[in-house]
């Protein structure tokens, strides 16, 4: 540990994943939480501009359907960000991707502050999507980016600060939500606006760090920008192993293009990863972090916890999920990715079974709602220092060069096509079930445990092609033996 935080102050890389953090994962986590505190002053707006153009107010059912078109163009956006992120990685690169994604956020920022002077919700829905078209992108560019530029040795060390900027972001969005700072009425545009104020510190000073030391050498042949860059990053040093081992790949990879998401899909040599990549995301999506946030709430006031200190105690979970993400930081690199991940799946299966009987059995004793407090705790804790902390490294180390922007597309996907269907379909499952809904979160998370442990295999330490021919090795069911993955694909 001592070394890898050496390796971190040696050159410029420490600001370096702070300034990534802040244009990306960081935005994603500030925009999911922001929306929430803001909603009655938007639909109070929204009231008041309809009245003023049309001379009437809008009935409930139009009101309800244009703060539904606010809250969905943002998820909308995402997907269409995510599914454009190989396009633009491929075509810019990817420190000019992060540049122009954040000048994009400023662009949605004026937007966002024009609406309300010349009251136009419509403004708000465009600066709402623009915002969503670069979530979309900057969460995936951010994983490639700082993939792309770590050492073998501490890469799980520093991407899993993906993950702890998001968790910061949403913990920013959750504070700057409060009545004492922006959550009121007269600042609701200001509000929205909190992340893309942090991008112009992004595009003031990403400039002056290189581009991805792997991508400079795999995919634009330029050996001497890749040590340079490096250098830049990690401190003096020939880098010799690291340059040796993206040569092998570049070899291997010789005469390979970036392949599609469709291509991707069809490749049998990495169908594997493919339904890794799946089965992982989308248990994540559906383990019961999102119904938790949902439930949150009712939960702490069945405690007795007082209305007006509750907000103040869901800051407290934001605040824990970026504690067990940066504590995962500093042994995923020694215990690896496996173990955190089925074990997480595990005990966050059985925690939602627990859930289950203490949201039922809540009047049954005074100590009931007290438990399920710290059961939600416990469930936040282990999502931050499992699933979502390891994600990130996993899903960039499961791919080779050529397959990884396709990859990526597919995950983000995943995620924000798990998003939007997860806002449909739970509050029916909630209306239908209530807290059963959280038994199906826990067969999911307990599937999800028994996949990872039996067929994931390990991915600390080793290069992507030694990866993949574990991958290659994966039997069920005595099927047959694949033909070798360097002699037929790369």
């Amino acid at each position: 540990m001592a070394s890898s935080l050496k390796q971190l102050v040696q050159g410029k890389a420490l600001l370096f994943i702070i300034i990534l953090g802040l244009g990306g994962s960081f935005q994603v986590g500030c925009h999911l939480t922001l929306i929430s505190s803001p909603s009655p002053f938007i639909r109070r707006f929204i009231n008041s501009s309809w009245t003023l153009r049309y001379g009437e107010a809008p009935g409930e059912e139009t009101l309800t359907l244009i703060w539904g078109a606010v809250v969905t163009s943002y998820a909308i956006g995402g997907l269409i960000g995510a599914v454009s992120v190989g396009f633009v990685i491929n075509h810019v690169g990817r420190k000019k991707a992060m540049i122009w994604n954040n000048a994009l956020n400023i662009v949605a920022l004026a937007i966002m502050m024009i609406s309300k002077v010349v009251n136009s919700f419509e403004m708000i829905m465009l600066s709402r999507f623009l915002f969503g078209l670069t979530s979309g992108l900057c969460g995936n560019i951010h994983v490639i980016y700082l993939g792309e530029s770590a050492p073998k040795k501490i890469r799980g060390t520093v991407t899993v600060t993906v993950g702890t900027f998001l968790g910061i972001g949403k913990l920013t969005g959750q504070m700057a939500g409060l009545s004492e700072i922006l959550g009121r009425e007269e600042f609701w545009n200001i509000l929205l606006c909190v992340p893309a104020f942090f991008s112009f510190i992004h595009i003031i000073t990403l400039p002056f760090f290189p581009d991805a030391p792997r991508y400079l050498l795999l995919e634009k042949g330029e050996l001497e920008e890749c040590k340079k860059a490096l250098q830049s990053l990690w401190g003096p040093g020939d880098y010799k192993l690291e340059i040796e081992e993206m040569q092998v790949e570049m070899d291997a990879l010789k005469g390979q293009r970036n392949k599609s998401v469709l291509e991707l899909l069809r490749d049998s040599h990495v169908r594997w990863q493919c339904l890794s990549l799946v089965t992982v995301y989308t248990a994540i999506q559906f383990c019961g972090i999102s119904a938790i946030s949902v439930y949150a709430f009712s939960i702490f006031e069945e405690a007795g916890i007082p209305m007006d200190k509750i907000r103040y105690v869901t800051l407290g979970i934001g605040a824990s999920e970026i504690l067990t993400s940066f504590m995962c930081s500093l042994v995923i690199d020694r215990v690896g990715r496996r173990v955190l991940l089925w074990a997480g799946f595990a005990i966050m299966a059985a925690i939602m079974l627990l859930l289950t009987v203490t949201v039922q059995l809540k009047d049954y004793d005074f100590w009931i709602p007290y438990s399920t407090v710290g059961l939600v705790f416990l469930f936040v804790i282990f999502y931050g220092g499992g699933p979502a902390a390891v994600n990130t490294p996993l899903s960039y180390e499961m791919f080779v060069q050529s397959d990884r922007s396709a990859a990526f597309t597919l995950m983000a996907v995943l995620v924000w096509g798990g998003f939007i269907v997860f806002s449909f379909v739970f509050p029916f499952l909630e209306g239908a079930l209530m807290s059963f809904s959280f038994l199906i979160f826990s067969c999911v998370g307990l599937a999800a445990s028994i996949y990872i442990f039996f067929l994931l295999p390990e991915t600390k330490g080793k290069t992507p092609l030694e990866i993949a021919d574990d991958f290659r090795k994966i039997r069920v069911c005595g099927s047959p033996p694949e033909d070798k993955y360097l002699e037929t694909q790369l």
